[in-house]
């Protein structure tokens, strides 16, 4: 396919909304052709987002405002809840919708209202959304119209974890699950907790037994293996506003060490364009894929014979949210996966 795509952007002024903009205007098949952002209408786009002020772009506007029928693909960076009702009313008018809100993650519509505190109020296009860790799901995404794109959380983690459990190299029944998020995976709000003073120069737990992103990644962890887990999952805020890491202990399968699993992984993922594992001894770093769609694995021995430590990094706002779902649209239209995407991380 050719054309060029007419684009939407459904909640732009949030992070995740704002970083798929920046990530379109890259994009040499894409258009960007509306924006929304309901508490914003009427706003030009660069007097919410200054770096954006004297550049060519729609005016923000509310979503029920847009002609859809004009729209060919719509990025929905909406809170859980507002998207499904939002995708339910234009998905039959738009062809690809890529939804970046959990609604449509989870399977199960009650496992769903009992994670996210709400009815599950779009069953009818649930069944058909296709679950877009694109590593791992590009047979199915190729043509799909509705596309849930996994939290950053389960991102980094199922990256780092499915070959493993996939191939029976770890017990999935005893997985730790250490994370560490900079303070954009919270979203755009104006909370005490995410202020400076209350953040900076300092480190804290949070949604500790009780994520939300848990059942997600028991979920995959679950379809890949074939054996129902329930991993131990602790998120922790850091006083970054970009970056995730996620260190994890598994127990080893008999037979297995840590040069093993590191082995299989340089295997699995040798083609792939966005994920790396690193060379024995050396550690990954936020910094080192801060901006970019990049994710960087690492993988070691446990001082316990029988347990194998990983670690794997990404950018929460780009392969952990944006970045992701661009990734998800290009394989989609079955376009090279890389298209507008091989911006280099940032340094410093």
């Amino acid at each position: 396919m050719s054309k060029i795509l007419k684009t939407a952007v459904i909640g732009a002024s949030g992070y995740t909304g704002v970083e798929c903009v920046r990530l379109i205007l890259g994009h040499p098949k894409l258009e960007l052709a509306a924006l929304t952002a309901h508490s914003r209408a009427g706003e030009a786009f660069g007097d919410v987002f200054p770096s954006y002020a004297g550049m060519d772009m729609p005016r923000l506007t509310k979503w029920d405002e847009v002609n859809w029928d004009e729209i060919d693909v719509a990025f929905a960076c909406l809170p859980h809840g507002a998207s499904q009702e939002t995708i339910a009313k234009i998905l039959p008018k738009v062809k690809t919708v890529i939804d970046l809100s959990a609604d449509f993650r989870l399977r199960d519509p009650e496992l769903y209202e009992s994670t996210y505190g709400r009815s599950h109020d779009a069953r009818d296009i649930l069944k058909d959304a296709v679950y877009g860790l694109t590593e791992f799901s590009r047979d199915k995404l190729r043509g799909a119209s509705l596309v849930a794109c996994p939290g950053c959380y389960p991102t980094a983690t199922l990256l780092t974890l499915i070959p493993a459990a996939q191939g029976g190299l770890i017990d999935v029944t005893d997985i730790v699950i250490d994370a560490k998020s900079g303070a954009t995976g919270a979203g755009r709000k104006a909370t005490l907790g995410l202020s400076f003073t209350e953040l900076a120069e300092g480190a804290q737990a949070y949604g500790v037994g009780a994520h939300r992103h848990a059942p997600e990644i028991d979920q995959i962890l679950e379809r890949v293996s074939g054996t129902a887990t329930q991993v131990s999952f602790t998120p922790h805020l850091l006083p970054m506003n970009r970056g995730e890491i996620v260190t994890i202990y598994a127990k080893l399968s008999k037979g297995h060490t840590a040069d093993s699993v590191r082995q299989a992984y340089a295997e699995r993922y040798k083609d792939e364009s966005f994920v790396h594992i690193e060379p024995e001894g050396k550690v990954p770093q936020t910094r080192h894929v801060r901006g970019s769609n990049h994710c960087r694995i690492g993988i070691f021995s446990d001082r316990r014979a029988d347990r194998v430590i990983m670690i794997g990094v990404i950018d929460n706002l780009v392969k952990g949210s944006s970045g992701q779902a661009v990734q998800n649209l290009n394989a989609v239209m079955g376009w090279d996966e890389s298209t507008g995407l091989m911006q280099p991380p940032l340094f410093p």
